[in-house]
């Protein structure tokens, strides 16, 4: 198995000048997935009923469709999923990944196409791995296997045709034979829905392969890995797989997760945050110091960015790569190889370079916190939390959060239920600390701490281990793509959370 790796590492280096290509000229690599998607869906009704035969530029594509959330093309998605063709895509659609969102509905279904698959998911994996080893030549990450910590891999039909699941179990079920060769667990573990005793499955049967890169979301992972050294004994993960080099993840902001992550491991591995959503792949780190995430602009996926003020206008503005600023939060707007035309995503990113275009995920448009005008994205808090155990020797889990209105006892306040892996002496200084790093890194929010004018300090509440877990099995969202809401501007979801304490 040795030999494999230098092998793959000439392969990678091959590959590179492609790479290299569109990083180095993203605005040509744009306008030709665009000219692509149009020429491709001109004969679907969609294309029919916007005359996508006659739109040659981005601006008259822009002029011509309409900015779409997932309700917009709900009836057109319907549709597929009854098995119609030439709705939205012109090649058939037979798989769907069902995401949770923020949607009036409990699920969203995306629809998956073949070109989908191979010019975007597996083609920005295949990315992602020449890209590690251009920057780690000597790495041995396949002469292991990839452990991946999926959500609910199970496979449901809507009729003999069609299919869907998570996007996991999509990648799953439609990866090449050799994919099963490089990745554990067992796909008939992979496939299992029940989180609980499929955690104490993955644990019994990974423990003896020789692991060499994990996948996951962090908070699933954590739990995965505390499971594995209390059944091994074992005082690290490296004493228990001593090979492991790579962990990536997405998802969730790694900032709160990151100490507890290198106490777990008991050496130093690299660390690579991917973008890979339902909708897409659009971003990966192209080297494990990269600030931000390299936007993969040659993916079958056309991409505009709305300000965050324009979201909710009858006609938002968009603007292209070639307008975006630094730091600046903008709504994630695609068209794709699937059929989603200028879609919201419902992810905020802010781009923290421009050569190359690098982005970083700052939360959701409909998470947030903005009751005083303070506009705290996920991005302050996750960066707070990090910045508060620092300060205070805590480590956390999970939290939430959600505004306290004013009243005629007092002014507004955030409240905040946190989940504690590792307790701070004093849950009063904790707060002061958040409090202090939420004014340093948003200055919205410490002009309405001013003097308590509108907002007084934060209350924080600690639960139990465990509390966040419980609440998502009693929802039947234990395990996987699920996540507890970070920030909410409403108080519906803290309301249900405390009544649980």
């Amino acid at each position: 198995m040795k030999i494999i790796s230098p092998a793959i590492s000439r392969l990678a280096r091959l590959r590179l000048w492609q790479i290299d290509d569109w990083i180095k000229d993203p605005m040509a690599a744009q306008r030709e997935v665009l000219q692509e998607l149009v020429t491709t869906a001109q004969y679907t009704e969609f294309g029919r009923q916007y005359g996508m035969n006659k739109l040659f530029n981005i601006r008259t594509f822009k002029q011509t469709i309409p900015v779409h959330e997932y309700n917009d093309l709900k009836p057109y998605i319907e549709r597929m999923m009854a098995g119609e063709e030439n709705v939205l895509w012109n090649s058939p659609i037979s798989w769907f990944a069902k995401s949770s969102g923020t949607t009036s509905d409990k699920s969203k279904f995306i629809p998956i196409s073949e070109e989908s698959l191979k010019q975007n998911h597996y083609q920005g994996a295949k990315d992602v791995l020449t890209m590690y080893y251009a920057s780690n030549p000597d790495s041995e990450l396949l002469t292991g296997k990839g452990l991946v910590i999926g959500g609910s891999h199970q496979v449901s039909q809507f009729d003999e045709a069609v299919s869907y699941g998570d996007l996991s179990a999509v990648l799953l079920q439609n990866s090449p034979f050799w994919g099963h060769w490089i990745r554990t667990p067992d796909l008939s573990i992979a496939l299992m829905d029940e989180w609980e005793q499929k955690l104490e499955q993955l644990a019994l049967n990974t423990i003896p392969e020789n692991v060499t890169s994990i996948s996951g979301v962090p908070t699933w992972t954590l739990v995965l890995l505390k499971r594995i050294l209390e059944m091994t004994g074992r005082s690290c993960i490296a004493e228990v797989w001593p090979q492991l080099e790579l962990y990536i993840h997405g998802g969730v902001s790694f900032t709160p997760y990151r100490e507890q992550f290198r106490q777990l491991m008991g050496k130093d591995i690299n660390y690579l945050e991917m973008y890979n959503a339902s909708e897409g792949f659009f971003a990966a780190q192209d080297h494990t110091e990269a600030d931000g995430m390299l936007l993969f602009t040659n993916h079958g996926i056309f991409y505009e960015f709305m300000p965050v003020e324009e979201y909710g206008k009858s006609f938002p503005e968009t603007i292209g790569l070639d307008k975006v600023e630094l730091g600046k939060n903008y709504a994630l707007v695609i068209s794709t190889t699937g059929g989603l035309w200028r879609y919201i995503v419902g992810d905020t990113v802010q781009f923290s370079s421009l050569k190359p275009y690098r982005i970083k995920v700052s939360g959701r448009l409909k998470h947030y916190m903005n009751a005083f005008g303070e506009e705290v994205i996920v991005d302050n808090t996750d960066r707070a939390i990090a910045i508060a155990c620092e300060k205070t020797g805590a480590a956390v889990n999970d939290y939430t959060a959600a505004p306290v209105y004013f009243s005629a006892n007092g002014n507004g306040a955030h409240e905040w239920l946190i989940e504690f892996e590792k307790q701070p002496a004093d849950i009063a200084h904790f707060a002061y600390e958040l409090d202090t790093a939420l004014k340093n890194l948003n200055s919205d929010y410490e002009a309405k701490r001013h003097k308590d004018i509108a907002l007084r300090m934060p209350i924080v509440h600690a639960v139990n281990k465990g509390f966040f877990n419980q609440w998502l099995n009693a929802n039947g969202k234990l395990g996987g793509q699920h996540k507890v809401p970070r920030l909410s501007n409403e108080r519906h979801l803290l309301e249900t959370l405390l009544s649980m304490r």
